[in-house]
């Protein structure tokens, strides 16, 4: 049997106080109980640790040896439960994020500013990067939460769905489609596209429009970030098909946008977690704040101003 912590400190005070009844009142622990826990104590360590007589109470050579370790402990075990509680008060601890970058740029800022304010002592990690490297990083637990598209590994993570992101027609100022209010993907697909890397969720979305149109784009160019799409296209190298939260990432100067349609095609964004496992308090907050932001959000969206507030957005 191991010794309980209730006993060490237990030997501790009578050790200090040399004195069973100085030490049952600091504890606030009956003498009978006080005993009761020395006795057991030196059952465990298979030896007496005090000489008791008419003088008081004084260590055994094996319990002046024993005491700095008594004390050591004592003092790991208190600072381990002052640290436990500080984690749990989100006083301190990490946590870490993956996200597609449409949402690290576009979403992400304003709830990271909230937790800052409301957990300044919390560290922070972001991991902005393709929908497959979100799934992968959350699935080897190396982030606590993920941001991003519904995952195709759905045996390893839960998708919570926040918030449907739809896609829009950006084109170089005075381009004939911004005289219209709306911009079917046929229309658009009769000029020069920008294209996003093969490997994003968002050039997964444009091939399965592209089939179910049976049509082809005329790919200008092929770039990996979407902001680079969104200065070739302010350049009048071509047009693009990006979600709107995108604008977040782009420079919106010289360039405008209007819904694409027929069809419309929305894109579910959401919360991806371990399917096994319990958050930590840090995550439990931010995923809080995550889902109070999204509402915000699905409001603008209903209301259509999720992206009118950027310059070059309305007519």
């Amino acid at each position: 049997m191991q010794p309980s912590i209730r006993q060490l400190k237990a030997f501790v005070a009578i050790a200090e106080f040399g004195s069973f009844v100085e030490a049952s009142e600091r504890l606030h622990m009956s003498q009978p109980a006080l005993s009761i826990a020395i006795r057991k104590l030196e059952e465990c360590v298979g030896g007496v640790l005090f000489n008791r007589s008419p003088r008081g109470v004084q260590l055994t050579p094996e319990g002046k040896f024993f005491l700095p370790t008594a004390r050591r402990l004592i003092g790991d075990w208190d600072e381990a439960l002052g640290d436990l509680g500080e984690l749990y008060n989100k006083q301190r601890g990490k946590i870490t994020l993956a996200a597609l970058p449409t949402l690290a740029a576009g979403f992400l800022p304003t709830v990271l500013a909230d937790y800052r304010r409301r957990f300044p002592n919390i560290a922070i990690s972001v991991h902005d990067v393709l929908a497959s490297q979100v799934d992968d990083l959350v699935s080897d637990h190396r982030a606590d939460i993920g941001l991003s598209v519904q995952p195709l590994r759905a045996e390893a993570t839960h998708f919570e769905p926040l918030v449907e992101d739809y896609f829009v027609a950006v084109c170089p100022d005075g381009h004939p489609l911004l005289a219209m209010d709306t911009v079917p993907w046929e229309a658009l697909l009769r000029y020069p596209i920008i294209g996003v890397s093969r490997l994003s969720s968002t050039r997964a979305a444009i091939e399965s429009v592209l089939k179910e149109l049976s049509l082809e784009m005329d790919l200008m160019c092929e770039v990996s970030q979407i902001g680079t799409a969104g200065r070739m296209v302010a350049a009048g190298l071509g047009v693009a098909a990006l979600p709107s939260l995108s604008f977040r990432q782009i420079s919106a100067e010289g360039i405008g946008w209007r819904p694409l349609t027929a069809p419309h095609v929305p894109r579910s964004l959401g919360i991806i977690t371990p399917s096994r496992g319990s958050p930590s308090a840090a995550a439990t907050a931010m995923l809080e704040l995550v889902r109070e932001h999204a509402a915000s959000l699905r409001v603008r969206f209903e209301s259509g101003n999720a992206t009118a507030s950027y310059k070059g957005g309305g007519r």
